[in-house]
């Protein structure tokens, strides 16, 4: 079990980030639905856990960093929450944005980081089976270093599009600028699909350090999980699907 090596930018830039991280007030915590819906609304996350069947998943996790870790999430489809939205079929994408509290986040009183954090995904990535809204780890609930009390799981793409800390969900038709997107749009965009033949500007994608072991090995297309969700993309080879 690994809870000690962590990126929360909104408390600091160190992987021991579960101390100062202690300070996140995670109830009562209200989840907003909005945008290109039927009928926006809010949420308290306890009301939202009792309209959801929990489950369990060991999913890999790939940074962008070229460092990886299994990890055991319990939680629900992301598919759940977009039946509940009840999206406008002219909505293409779902907008998820974290906490912004610089009060007890120190990080957010940095103002040259585009806070809040921002990620999106397209609808059909959003009601792939595999994205996943994460509420536990490791049989219990998910830490709040982690990304409590709800955070997003979506395994085939680099670990920084699975937003943490969730507040909102907001149904659009324009594609979501992501928060590293807005911040350094030359090394990060929308996509962010794993791939080892794609090298980061900065360093090769093609193997990954597994945390908690001395083992490297080969990174896989999709993080492993092309079967799954290659066909997400298919007609779309001249977006850059990669970092």
């Amino acid at each position: 079990m690994n809870l000690n090596y962590n990126n929360f930018y909104e408390f600091n830039m160190s992987k021991s980030v579960a101390k100062p991280a202690q300070a996140l007030k995670i109830r009562p915590w209200t989840i907003a639905i909005d945008g290109m819906v039927e009928k926006p609304f809010e949420i308290g996350i306890d009301d939202l856990l009792k309209q959801v069947a929990l489950e369990e998943r060991l999913y890999r996790h790939r940074c962008v960093e070229a460092w990886s870790m299994a990890i055991p999430w319990t939680g629900f489809p992301l598919a759940k929450l977009v039946e509940m939205a009840k999206p406008l079929g002219s909505a293409k994408y779902v907008r998820m944005e974290t906490f912004k509290d610089p009060t007890v986040a120190p990080g957010q009183r940095q103002t040259w980081y585009p806070w809040p954090y921002v990620e999106g995904l397209t609808i059909a990535e959003a009601t792939n089976d595999l994205a996943f809204l994460v509420t536990g780890a490791y049989g219990k609930p998910v830490a709040k270093q982690m990304g409590a009390p709800l955070r997003l799981a979506v395994p085939w793409k680099y670990g920084f599009k699975s937003i943490k800390s969730i507040v909102r969900f907001t149904f659009t038709d324009k594609q979501p600028k992501s928060y590293w997107e807005a911040l350094q749009s030359a090394e990060y965009g929308f996509w962010a699909n794993v791939n080892p033949k794609v090298p980061h500007p900065r360093w090769s994608q093609a193997s990954e350090r597994v945390i908690g072991t001395d083992e490297s090995r080969p990174t896989l297309l999709f993080n492993g999980y092309g079967e799954q969700v290659a066909g997400l993309y298919t007609g779309l080879e001249k977006e850059r699907l990669w970092t």
